[in-house]
Formats: C-alpha cells, sequence, structure tokens
C-alpha cells in the first residue's frame, strides 16, 4: 500500500543576496506513517564554487539543526516538541537565509524512510558517470 507524501529540497545559499544555490537536503513528511525524515549532504567543493567565503561549518551545523528538528526527541527546542506536520511546515516555510527549503511537492511511497534516500541520490548528490 502507498500512501502521499509530501518533500521538499533543503538549498544552500551563501550569498542570499546573489540567489546562487545548491541542493544540500532533503525533508520527507508522511502524515498517515507518522513520519518526517530528512537526509543531508554538503558538498564543499562545490559550496566553494559558489562563494570562496562561505563557512562551510556554519552552514554544516544549520543543516544539522534542521536534522535535529525532524527527529526530534524534545532536545531541539520548541520547534523540536510540535506534531510532524508542523515541523515540516516550519521547515519549509520561505525565509531569506542561507539554509532555504524549495517548493514543497507530493508524491506516493510505500517506505517513507527509502524515498527519502531515494530523493537524497536523486536530487543533492553529485551526478556520476
Amino acid at each position: 500500500m502507498r500512501d502521499t507524501f509530501e518533500y521538499a529540497v533543503l538549498r544552500v545559499v551563501p550569498r542570499v543576496e546573489r540567489g546562487e544555490c545548491l541542493n544540500a537536503g532533503v525533508l520527507v513528511y508522511c502524515r498517515q506513517r507518522d513520519y518526517l525524515g530528512s537526509r543531508m549532504h554538503l558538498d564543499p567543493d562545490r559550496l566553494r564554487a559558489l562563494d570562496p567565503t562561505a563557512d562551510a561549518g556554519a552552514i554544516a551545523r544549520a543543516l544539522q539543526a534542521v536534522a535535529d528538528v525532524c527527529a526530534a526527541d524534545g532536545a531541539s527546542g520548541a520547534a523540536g516538541r510540535e506534531a510532524l506536520g508542523s515541523r515540516f511546515r516550519w521547515l519549509t516555510a520561505p525565509r531569506s537565509t542561507v539554509v532555504q527549503a524549495g517548493p514543497v511537492h507530493t508524491g506516493l511511497t510505500a517506505d517513507p524512510d527509502a524515498e527519502a534516500d531515494r530523493l537524497l541520490r536523486l536530487l543533492v548528490l553529485p551526478v556520476t558517470d
């Protein structure tokens, strides 16, 4: 049986004023399966190509904070104590920061955790021959 899920790509925009970005993660939410997950991959070489002065460590910490809210056990502050749907909506809300969520898309899946892995490979990881 497949259930509806929603996902968004997390983008790193090292210089917000320029609007250039690189995909660095995915968020996956499936209400029927009570699932909110994330996968992250920050490519330092691609980041440096966009902005040689970008603080990769700070950006990695911001991505980890998003992952912590998804996997929250209450330790990630008030956002981590919200219902999964509320967390997903908060994480995907438009903002002008270095880490931004792209548009929310939908699909069908029998395994949202495997879907998160698939979306990371498809939308974030470098393309290989």
